[in-house]
């Protein structure tokens, strides 16, 4: 028996229950919360590396397991273990995880609100997150599942912005919603697995995917539909979508991270887990409903982030598109669209959580999420621009980003079995580049202007040694620059490096934060080979599941 799955679940809930008794030390508690992400990379690592790709191309479908009696009477145990996929989204949460601890570490909290109880949440959602990708008892997944609403709620509900108490109880209560559907799905799989196995009900995957064949089509399609609404919530999917641009918007930065980089992909990971090997006929059937859907959220989406102020709403609103394209990829059953989806997974919370971040950054600058509050901000931080624009370029798939690669593959794959939905999808590449690039230009180009950059500079000029300032420093408007006489016009970007700026470039700590995920983007944008490598198998093995031949033929490398 493999202790390793089990040692990447509890290690994180450890570190979470250890940031109890240091309440009143914020600075330790930040210690050990980030030594404990860091460790937790390393035990990432060292799964990685025992994952043997040969045994999974042989035919293994999960490594590394772990099982205990948990429940005999019900026919559950606690059961872990790792196929391809699962393995990439437990990389990309650890991944993150110490980066977003690293930007939060000077975040100003909510009145009230403890350094410890916050990085402890973090951390407490990590370890549900662990459990979610490793669990290979249905009922046990279902547990995890509805656990990681509880610390992502008092991360939206406590720590979050002004109408932080709405967005948490939205989002609890469409994810609670889900997760009693599911459940009920749940209970009528264990009802019709006792139908067909001599020792009774049972949820275990592998024997559950044993007896698939028995189960009649219309059951199917009932069972199907309790997990689908359940996923196609956390996904999110057109129309059960709301919550997100709330949650997303509300939620401080860091839990923002997590929250649309992976607790999201838990959505997009149940349709491949369990939606369709365990309901293959069903998931046929019902495949050109959620291929509609998969279309109207990327359309829907794109249109909807172009016309948004606020720009955590923004980023959120792209996540919905991006969604869509990786709902597509899932559903049009061929193994490169498949291998396309898994990998944009992977891709977009690499891209989205980098836009999260950079959101944070000129809010913490400026004091404002709004996107007119600013403008012209290159000038004052330049290296901030050129992060702020690789994030833009890398969410809107410019070739030469990861993005690239795995929406292409998602339309390559798509396309032979689906051609007009694919063509479809395509116009949101179209409104991809229209968003990003008005976004960025509204922001970070032209004069220095808005509101949140002139009085950050004003308070800047007041505060600085310079007393003799000009106005225009403070206010954007022209004045006589003392230096060139009387009409003479100053830039105000001048005025504030002369007098300190109050809109700084990038620190050392946030230029730490920003350089492991623009590796990232960059290396997966060039070589995504090792990432596919790993889910080949899987998806390979999850197309023999759903029963269908593969139109395509051949898995990418």
């Amino acid at each position: 028996m493999n202790f390793l799955l089990p040692v990447l679940l509890v290690f994180p809930l450890v570190g979470a229950l250890v940031m109890y008794p240091l309440r009143g030390t914020p600075d330790v508690a930040k210690k050990v919360a980030i030594g404990t992400a860091l460790l937790q990379i390393v035990l990432a690592a060292v799964t990685w590396f025992a994952y043997s790709v040969p045994a999974a191309e042989a035919g293994t479908r999960f490594q590394l397991e772990f099982v205990l009696e948990w429940i005999p009477a019900f026919g559950t145990r606690f059961a872990l273990g790792i196929d391809g996929i699962a393995l990439v989204m437990i990389a990309l949460t650890a991944f993150l995880v110490p980066g977003l601890m690293l930007f939060s570490w000077e975040e100003r909290l909510p009145e009230g609100r403890t350094a410890s109880g916050y990085f402890a949440l973090l951390l407490a959602t990590e370890a549900t997150l662990m459990g979610v990708f490793t669990a290979t008892d249905v009922f046990l997944f279902y547990v995890f599942f509805e656990a990681m609403l509880i610390p992502m709620y008092f991360l939206i509900g406590r720590f979050g912005g002004p109408r932080r108490q709405y967005a948490a109880v939205k989002f609890f209560l469409y994810s609670l919603f889900g997760g009693l559907i599911m459940l009920a799905s749940l209970i009528g799989l264990y009802v019709a697995s006792a139908q067909y196995l001599p020792a009774g009900g049972t949820f275990d995957w592998a024997t559950l995917r044993t007896i698939v064949p028995l189960i009649p089509e219309s059951t199917q399609i009932w069972l199907f539909l309790g997990f689908f609404i359940a996923f196609a919530i956390k996904a999110p999917l057109v129309p059960l979508h709301t919550w997100l641009p709330d949650a997303g918007a509300e939620a401080p930065i860091g839990a923002g991270v997590l929250l649309v980089g992976v607790l999201d992909k838990v959505g997009t990971f149940g349709f491949l887990r369990y939606c369709l090997p365990l309901f293959p006929l069903a998931s046929q059937r019902l495949a050109p409903l959620v291929l509609v859907l998969s279309v109207i959220g990327i359309l829907y989406g794109a249109l909807l982030a172009v016309g948004q102020k606020d720009m955590s709403r923004f980023v959120a609103y792209t996540s919905i598109a991006h969604f869509g394209f990786i709902a597509l990829g899932i559903f049009a059953f061929s193994t490169q669209a498949f291998a396309g989806s898994v990998l944009y997974m992977v891709n977009h919370g690499l891209s989205t959580g980098m836009l999260f971040v950079m959101v944070g950054l000129l809010a913490a600058r400026g004091g404002s999420r709004m996107i007119n509050d600013y403008g012209g901000v290159a000038k004052l931080a330049p290296v901030l621009a050129g992060c702020f624009l690789l994030a833009g370029l890398s969410s809107l798939a410019l070739p030469g980003t990861n993005s690239f690669v795995s929406e292409f593959l998602v339309l390559v794959g798509s396309f032979p079995r689906e051609p007009v939905f694919t063509v479809l999808a395509t116009i949101g590449i179209i409104f991809a580049a229209l968003y990003v690039l008005w976004v960025y230009q509204q922001t970070m180009q032209g004069p220095v202007r808005g509101k949140a950059v002139l009085d950050a500079l004003g308070r800047s000029n007041r505060s600085g040694p310079d007393a003799s300032t000009p106005h225009s420093a403070r206010g954007g408007r022209p004045a006589p620059d003392q230096a060139g006489g009387p009409g003479a016009m100053i830039d105000p970007a001048i005025a504030a490096r002369r007098a300190g700026s109050g809109f700084p470039d990038l620190s050392v700590r946030e230029i730490t934060v920003l350089v492991p995920l623009i590796i990232a983007i960059l290396v997966l944008g060039f070589f995504p080979g090792p990432v596919l490598d790993v889910v080949n198998p899987s998806v390979a093995a999850t197309m023999t599941e759903v029963g269908l031949t593969d139109p395509v033929g051949g898995l990418p490398r």
